[in-house]
């Protein structure tokens, strides 16, 4: 991939990422042209310190556009499956007989990309019931609050099947 169009993805997401956390100020305070100008130059900044050291993109990326489409959609579904497990976890912690199941489970991965590794561990984690403890290479050891949360992971798979379709990596 070009160097500038990496440079202008970088942008565009940073950029983006400042808008919603400033839409919460303008609920309340209204547009603030001093936090537009100010998210351009923040995102500016860390879009120079990203690209001179190879943070975000590496240079090797291919497809990134498609890549961050297909991000774009997952992050929705994420955002409400992390719904869905707050009102599971919560339903456990309220119901008098507290069905839960704690354990540790390991599984093995078949994604090789380190930011695809990366967002499933991360993704693991943000939804509440399940936290990543450890990835070393393709193994991934998470701790589950109860044997529906653990089956997701192990048996559907559901999770890293979206994250292999948003990097482009084969599942079997």
């Amino acid at each position: 991939m070009k160097r500038s169009v990496s440079a202008v993805v970088t942008f565009v997401i940073m950029y983006v990422f400042w808008l919603l956390i400033s839409a919460c100020l303008w609920a309340h305070h209204g547009i603030d042209y001093i936090r537009v100008v100010g998210g351009i130059i923040c995102a500016g900044i860390v879009t120079a310190f990203s690209h001179k050291h190879r943070l975000l993109f590496t240079g090797e990326e291919e497809n990134v556009l498609i890549k961050t489409m297909r991000f774009m959609l997952y992050a929705p579904w994420l955002l409400w499956q992390i719904a869905l497990a707050n009102f599971d976890v919560a339903y456990r912690v309220l119901h008098p007989e507290m069905p839960i199941n704690p354990q540790v489970i390991e599984f093995d991965t078949t994604l090789t990309g380190d930011i695809s590794r990366t967002t499933l561990a991360n993704s693991i984690t943000l939804t509440p019931g399940t936290i990543t403890i450890e990835v070393k290479g393709s193994r991934f050891r998470v701790h589950a609050i109860a044997d529906k949360p653990a089956e997701a992971l192990t048996v559907d798979q559901t999770m890293q099947k979206k994250v292999a379709h948003v990097f482009m990596e084969k599942m079997p």
